[in-house]
């Protein structure tokens, strides 16, 4: 042990030092409280792929689409090409086994995603998806069951109806015989 006399003024003042350091010293500053997190930053995700088309707008009164519609049916299928002889733009197709009705636009380019089609007719129109469907010539088209109301109203319009793929020329066709042939042999 040690012993704290004061025998000597060397020992004095060596003491009072030590007690003069240890009484005066300050405390260590408390380390920094850490940084608030950030407040998480809303982000909107990116838009889905555009499935609309702009409003239709008197569709009815703008100018036939130049063309002729052509019949033709092989077994369980029958078509019909809207379009010039050797340059079809549209099919209709009925699957009899399936009592389906393929609806296809002949498209500029192929696509790989889906695209906005709309259908529209004197008592209704119908936004729709169409797919790339693989065939010679680049298409999209949809499938609607034969019963379909859509179908009716295609065929019995007064005069034509509109076909609308996004990113192409509309097509405005008469509904002739060809459609509703088409659409009598899927029911």
């Amino acid at each position: 042990m040690f012993d704290f006399r004061a025998n000597s003024p060397a020992k004095a003042a060596l003491a009072v030092s030590l007690l003069m350091v240890t009484c005066c010293q300050t405390p260590e500053p408390p380390p920094p409280a850490p940084a608030p997190a950030p407040a998480p930053v809303a982000t909107q995700a990116p838009p889905p792929p555009q499935t609309t088309l702009p409003p239709a707008t008197n569709w009815i009164d703008r100018p036939q689409t130049a063309g002729t519609w052509t019949y033709s049916q092989d077994g369980n299928e029958s078509r019909a090409f809207f379009g010039t002889p050797g340059a079809p733009l549209m099919i209709i197709r009925c699957d009899a086994r399936s009592r389906q009705v393929g609806i296809g636009r002949i498209t500029s380019t192929a696509r790989r995603t889906t695209t906005a089609m709309r259908i529209s007719a004197e008592t209704t129109a119908r936004d729709l998806v169409a797919t790339p469907i693989a065939s010679a010539q680049p298409l999209v088209g949809v499938v609607l069951d034969a019963r379909d109301p859509l179908l009716d109203a295609m065929a019995i319009t007064r005069g034509r109806f509109a076909l609308e793929v996004e990113g192409e020329t509309g097509l405005y066709v008469p509904a002739w015989a060809e459609v509703t042939r088409v659409i009598e042999d899927c029911r």
